[in-house]
């Protein structure tokens, strides 16, 4: 493993070593390649060499790496250093849960720890810098990378994205066992229309800064140094063609100093949005935009040098781009890191290794959602003695590493049927079968699963949808289980034995068909390499189920985009205005974002205020007792919502302002306090600008977005 200290160079050297490099090693800083299969080539060897590259993505042999480095720092004329990328998203070695489960712990510091455990397993690779986190809020389950969002809310995306940055870069990115976080897509990727990828998004300038630019904003204050700009079309125009986005907000409002990186080839799809005539000018268009690292496409080396010459390009817009990425390097400490041998202590590897599974265990747990649990069936009662474990996921392993699973190894996922068997009481039967494929038709066995189960107390139905079909380019138009699947629940639904059903999946599923045909129901997402055994404890009460939802479900797809921060209308949905209403649907979703169930029950009083206004200098406290009414221990989630009711623009419903972790025993209570300033109840107005408007304001705390004990108050100028 690398050294543990890294000492970056002065400012002044990275000016000095900028004045020496020629054009060519100046565009080199510029480049970023990816190896096919992660092998360096002869060739790549060569722009290694003579300074024509200066980072690469996708290289994960550490000695693949350090023969990279090697040729950099001994070979090349300057001996820069390279620098490596990789997409550790969840995990690099230990796969933890994908990003939108994860989110649904609503716990900052459980995140902040799993990325340091994920840039520890990285950096010992080589790895320096993680296309990590992904902060587009999302509000369209269609979209299949909402696997990787935070959810649907910018306050929740902001209070993790701040985690995130921390947890991958410490306080001193020089250290060894941290990453360089770049956090993507800049800006409102999440927005694409109609959920599917690629797409291009439409929204104003003022929601784009209220809702989707608030987790950028929150993880460029936590230190997060470069970013990565998404590549669809933002109202028209791509953001490697957007200097007011790139230059105007980014780097003079903002204050980014770091490099910019594109997506992949996204400096070539310029040409395909029809924004750049062909691919030289495709080129002059990005850097002049702001587009500091050409992703993949090799462009920057093919072009760049001709447009400087016709003049299309500065050398000082080459010049500051070549000092963002060396600074970035410098950060790392990369410049006095010395580039061999990066060998792995195994003893110590081990040790990560160990300790990172018991975080990814901890992280599984409370990322699971307890969307039904009707006459009490779970935790699974001591007197169930037989149990039917059937679907297609009760002993698969790969599906549950979920999209982006880095160098995650399947062999090393604890199954559903393995977590089962280990907690269970001793003397308890678990009867394992599929039931049906995944996807595909063809491999049905439904009279077996009917067999099986008849002889059985209880039945766990492990159903979802694969991996690949959330992520990049899984964009689904249905939402529904697949229908071997759903035929599957249908066929165990009708033998009268209870049924629990798990849900695996990377969005919110259209679960509106099934849900009455079972007594509970555990969102599980993807969980990681210890999807097992979290499962397995939360099934037969070892662990009390927490986790909350930071996406609204929806009854049907016609219902989307749904979410709960939506604002008024002019005839709101009751019995004199029937038309706003579907006439074939509820407008309420299946569950609401915030929503999750527990073994125990929780009653919360109304909310006592320490003063009932407040000015646009002053703090309102919000004291809310909260007692555990039930029999077993559990934890809380507490969620603050307020509303303005009266303002100058059309304010949501709800907004979510604060979350709070408490545990409670049987019987005991807590008073819990939040705490909200003037700065909480600002809104973006229609010329861009943060706004303060005095007037009266409602708050609830509750469990979720659609309950909560209400209190009012005023701001005064």
């Amino acid at each position: 493993m690398p050294s543990s200290s890294l000492k970056p160079i002065e400012s002044s050297d990275i000016r000095a070593i900028l004045s020496r490099m020629n054009l060519e090693e100046k565009i080199g800083q510029l480049v970023q390649l990816t190896p096919k299969d992660g092998i360096l080539s002869e060739e790549l060897k060569t722009l290694i060499q003579k300074g024509k590259v200066g980072s690469f993505l996708n290289i994960t042999d550490p000695s693949q790496i350090e023969a990279a480095q090697l040729i950099a720092s001994h070979k090349s004329r300057l001996q820069i250093p390279l620098l490596f990328a990789f997409d550790v998203l969840h995990g690099f070695k230990t796969i933890f849960p994908i990003p939108i489960a994860l989110a649904s712990s609503m716990d900052a510091e459980l995140i902040e720890q799993v990325a340091r455990a994920a840039a520890k397993e990285a950096r010992a690779f080589g790895i320096h810098l993680t296309f990590a986190p992904m902060l587009d809020v999302c509000r369209d389950p269609r979209w299949g990378r909402v696997a990787e969002s935070p959810g649907e809310d910018p306050f929740l995306a902001s209070l993790l994205s701040s985690a995130w940055i921390k947890g991958f870069q410490g306080k001193n990115l020089s250290s060894s066992s941290l990453l360089a976080a770049c956090p993507k897509h800049f800006v409102g990727y999440g927005a694409v229309e109609g959920g599917r990828d690629y797409n291009s998004v439409t929204i104003s300038y003022r929601l784009l800064q209220e809702i989707y630019l608030p987790p950028f904003l929150q993880a460029f204050k936590q230190g997060a140094f470069a970013t990565m700009a998404a590549f669809v079309a933002i109202n028209g125009l791509p953001p490697a063609a957007n200097p007011q986005l790139l230059k105007d907000l980014l780097r003079k409002d903002i204050g980014l100093e770091g490099p910019v990186i594109s997506d992949w080839n996204a400096v070539r799809e310029l040409v395909h949005h029809g924004i750049a005539e062909n691919e030289k000018a495709a080129v002059a268009i990005a850097i002049n935009s702001g587009i500091d690292i050409d992703m993949v496409s090799g462009l920057y080396s093919q072009y760049l040098e001709e447009l400087l010459q016709e003049g299309k390009v500065k050398e000082e817009t080459i010049d500051a781009a070549v000092q963002r990425v060396l600074t970035l390097k410098n950060k790392l400490g990369l410049f006095t890191q010395e580039p061999h041998p990066l060998k792995i202590d195994q003893n110590r590897w081990q040790t990560i290794l160990k300790t990172n599974k018991q975080i990814a265990l901890e992280a599984a747990k409370k990322s699971v959602v307890l969307l039904k649990n009707e006459d009490g069936l779970l935790p699974i009662a001591p007197s169930i003695r037989s149990i039917a474990l059937i679907g297609p996921f009760s002993e698969e392993r790969k599906e549950h590493l979920g999209p982006w699973s880095a160098i995650g190894d399947s062999n090393e996922v604890i199954t559903l049927a393995e977590g089962l068997k280990r907690y269970a009481p001793r003397g308890t039967k678990i009867n394992v079968v599929e039931g049906c494929n995944k996807f595909s038709h063809g491999t049905e066995d439904y009279q077996q699963a009917i067999k099986i189960a008849q002889h059985c107390q209880l039945i766990v139905a492990a159903v979802g949808e694969k991996a690949n079909m959330s992520g990049e380019a899984a964009s689904r138009a249905f939402l529904d289980l697949p229908t071997q699947q759903q035929k599957l629940i249908d066929v165990l639904s009708e033998t009268g034995i209870p049924v629990v059903l798990i849900v695996f999946s990377g969005r919110p599923l259209d679960l509106s068909r099934i849900i009455s045909k079972t007594k509970a129901i555990l969102q599980a997402w993807f969980l990681g390499t210890e999807t097992g055994d979290a499962l397995g404890q939360i099934l037969f009460g070892l662990y009390n189920p927490s986790g909350k939802l930071p996406i609204t479900f929806p009854r049907s797809v016609g219902q989307i985009p749904i979410y709960y921060a939506q604002l008024p209308t002019g005839r709101p949905a009751n019995r004199s205005f029937p038309s706003c209403r579907y006439i074939d649907q509820s407008n309420t979703p299946l569950f609401p974002f915030g929503y999750g169930l527990s073994y125990t029950t929780f009653h919360y009083s109304f909310p006592t205020l320490n003063r009932s206004r407040i000015n646009y200098h002053q703090t309102l406290e919000i004291l809310t007792e909260i007692e555990n009414t039930g029999t077993v221990p559990g934890e809380e989630i507490l969620q603050l919502y307020i509303r303005d009711p009266v303002a100058s623009l059309s304010r949501p419903l709800k907004e979510l302002k604060g979350i709070k972790r408490v545990f409670l025993k049987p019987g005991e209570r807590q008073k819990i306090k939040f705490t909200i300033s003037s700065v909480d109840l600002a809104f973006i107005d229609y010329e861009g600008k943060r706004k303060i408007e005095p007037g009266q304001f409602f708050l609830w705390v509750g469990p979720n977005s659609m309950e909560g004990k209400r209190a009012q108050f005023d701001l005064v100028p």
